[in-house]
């Protein structure tokens, strides 16, 4: 009976070796690093690629004439346009010219920049009333910079780390409620308690206002719940990134795009009129929350 019981133990070990093991997950492709900063040239094209490094990280600064609110092209696009999962200048350079469906055409990065400007930067609050002319010296030079830590990315498919992620759906959907307390907790520390950000005492912000006039619009990416979302959870909070579980960044973007914000810049007629046409269901613009109807602006 105990050579029968061996036998029968060996025949399972063998049996259990031979079969099929599941295969182990791919890992996730390494994202591209752009060079570093002291690898900028000398000559025309290094002072071009400083010129766009500085409109980048401080906008307001060195294009006034078109910001109308606090925010600067680095507060969306992390780490000077570096950071992998933070919309890295590095891989959109690469992936326009491209259709957008926001505006139903083929967008250039220079169209790209203009947008930017209209939205993010709330450009028709600004002197003047809107973004830089495309024959302006600003997109030469951010478009210098893009193309400078772009050194070396692969052309053709889009490169890991490009955009921001998309976070999954939950079983609970999204909830302003849930994310007042999440804010309270992990965000209001930097993005101060009203969402209207941290001055830095010397014109800038520290961490920028997230409603509020001075923030981007109802025609901006961060407008659309989705990809708040998404980017809270890789980014958020600044330096402890994926701290977040998904419902608690679902629940955060939810708290911040439901309150108001500068009117989208696309709004010529009702506000019921442009939700249908440019605002996706499952968005705040255009719904009743705390008794304000959101799209209006702000005073």
């Amino acid at each position: 009976m105990r050579y029968r019981t061996v036998l029968l133990a060996f025949g399972a070990v063998v049996l259990g070796a031979c079969q099929p093991r599941a295969a182990a997950p791919p890992a996730k492709p390494a994202a591209f690093s752009p060079p570093d900063e002291s690898a900028i040239p000398s000559g025309p094209d290094g002072d071009a690629i400083r010129r766009g490094r500085d409109l980048f990280l401080a906008t307001a600064r060195h294009a006034p004439r078109y910001v109308g609110n606090a925010l600067a092209c680095g507060n969306c696009h992390l780490d000077a346009g570096r950071k992998a999962d933070a919309a890295p200048m590095w891989a959109a350079w690469v992936s326009y010219p491209a259709f957008r469906k926001k505006n139903g055409r083929i967008n250039t990065m220079a169209d790209r920049i203009h947008d930017c400007f209209l939205y993010s930067m709330n450009a028709p609050a600004a002197p003047a009333k809107g973004p830089p002319p495309l024959d302006d010296p600003i997109y030469r030079d951010l478009q210098s910079y893009f193309a400078w830590l772009a050194q070396g990315v692969a052309v053709g498919k889009p490169p890991p780390g490009r955009g921001y992620i998309a976070l999954a759906k939950t079983t609970l959907g999204h909830d302003p409620a849930r994310g007042s307390a999440v804010f309270a907790n992990k965000c209001a520390a930097c993005h101060g308690a009203d969402g209207h950000g941290t001055p830095d005492g010397a014109g800038g912000y520290v961490a920028p206002p997230l409603w509020g006039s001075k923030s981007f619009n109802w025609g901006a990416g961060m407008a659309r719940v989705a990809t708040a979302a998404g980017f809270i959870k890789v980014n958020m909070p600044f330096g402890a990134g994926n701290s977040l579980t998904d419902q608690e960044a679902w629940d955060v973007a939810a708290f911040i795009d439901s309150h108001q914000r500068p009117r989208d810049p696309r709004q010529t007629g009702s506000i019921e009129n442009a939700r249908a046409q440019f605002h996706e269901s499952g968005d705040y613009y255009g719904q009743t929350i705390a008794g304000h109807l959101l799209g209006g602006g702000t005073e």
